[in-house]
């Protein structure tokens, strides 16, 4: 048999057996006095589609019985068109999910949906992942992107899911410096003359200016790497020179980048260019020599915090991270851009649900 529901404010009541048939067996809603349950409109959407119910809109003075048709083209709320494939999507590869709000979860997470472990419901208490939903043209703020989940529907309504997760920032690489070397500024780089080997071979700042062959380099840094040497006394460089230097080059970017080299050094990864790869840096948790250089794990991406991003761009990244086995990181930097500064880094991968 099937049921019919009612529209009361933003849910759909539908009673007869709904709680056994709806809720309890197959976690849609949630239930109110007796039988009776209370569906979000992209659950009672789902239900119409799949033909288990149908909806009577008393929300006008001509009542009318909604088909699927008529519902999905109603207005309830912005990306209900979005969420409605998402939902569909996880339902048919064998998901409970539910409205992250109240009185759908007592302590909802800040997302659009909470999906639940295979096999699990919302009355086990679990959630797999707290899911955050966008189209592909609508922006998404650096603040908004939390740890969970994410799932981005295409122009053609494909749907790509990606983790969203903290990653972490830690490895054992040498950080002990030399003090007071020789160097000079140029104009977007510095040259270090007569450096300890170890610079180089054990710590990895730098390129030999003789290139492969050499027997003790003469080292080419990046402005970044000579800012982070100077402000530690292995340069005999002006640290504010050399920031300044960099400001001229990047503007305010150079801060913000500054900023995440110092805390991935002081964290014993070693961070180096990410020019090949699109990115501000790839890293190496663990140098013990250049000879004996390991691949990079990490892809990173400086932003300020309240970058807005383009989920096309998210996907390009994630994607290319992928194609060379590394991990896209974003840096996403407070308004002060300095060292010591909050950071708050997230790591993006493809989700297969």
């Amino acid at each position: 048999m099937t049921l019919e529901g009612r529209f009361d404010g933003d849910v759909v009541r539908v009673a007869g057996d709904a709680r056994q048939r709806f809720h309890d067996a197959r976690g849609y809603g949630y239930p109110l006095e007796g039988n009776e349950i209370a569906l979000a409109p992209v659950e009672a959407a789902h239900l119409l589609y799949r033909g288990d119910i149908a909806v009577v809109d008393t929300r006008s003075a001509d009542s009318r019985t909604l088909a699927f048709r008529d519902f999905l083209a109603g207005d309830h709320g912005p990306d209900f068109g979005v969420q409605f494939l998402v939902y569909a999507d996880l339902r048919s590869r064998g998901f409970y999910l539910s409205p992250a709000r109240e009185p759908w979860l007592e302590s909802p997470p800040d997302a659009a949906f909470a999906v639940f472990p295979r096999g699990s419901g919302p009355s086990d208490g679990e959630i797999e992942y707290a899911l955050q939903v966008v189209g592909e043209r609508t922006d998404l703020s650096a603040t908004d992107l939390q740890a969970g989940a994410l799932a981005v529907v295409d122009e053609e309504s494909e749907i790509t899911y990606f983790e969203v997760s903290s990653p972490d920032i830690s490895g054992d690489s040498a950080s002990s410096l030399p003090t007071g070397i020789d160097a000079d500024l140029l104009e977007d780089r510095v040259v270090v003359w007569n450096p300890p080997e170890t610079l180089y071979e054990r710590t990895f700042y730098g390129q030999p200016l003789e290139g492969r062959e050499y027997d003790r380099p003469t080292l080419q840094c990046s402005l970044l790497e000579a800012a982070h040497l100077s402000r530690n006394g292995a340069l005999e460089l002006d640290p504010e020179r050399v920031l300044e230097r960099g400001r001229t080059v990047e503007g305010d970017r150079f801060d913000r980048r500054l900023a995440v080299y110092t805390a991935l050094r002081a964290a014993g990864v070693v961070p180096k260019t990410g020019y090949k790869f699109g990115a501000d840096f790839r890293t190496y948790a663990s140098v013990e020599s250049v000879d004996e250089l390991g691949h990079s794990e990490l892809l990173i991406r400086v932003h300020p915090a309240d970058h807005v991003f383009e989920p096309r761009d998210i996907a390009l990244d994630v994607r290319l991270a992928h194609g060379v086995r590394k991990t896209m990181v974003f840096a996403l930097v407070d308004s002060t851009g300095q060292a010591g500064g909050t950071i708050n880094w997230l790591a993006l991968t493809r989700l297969t649900p």
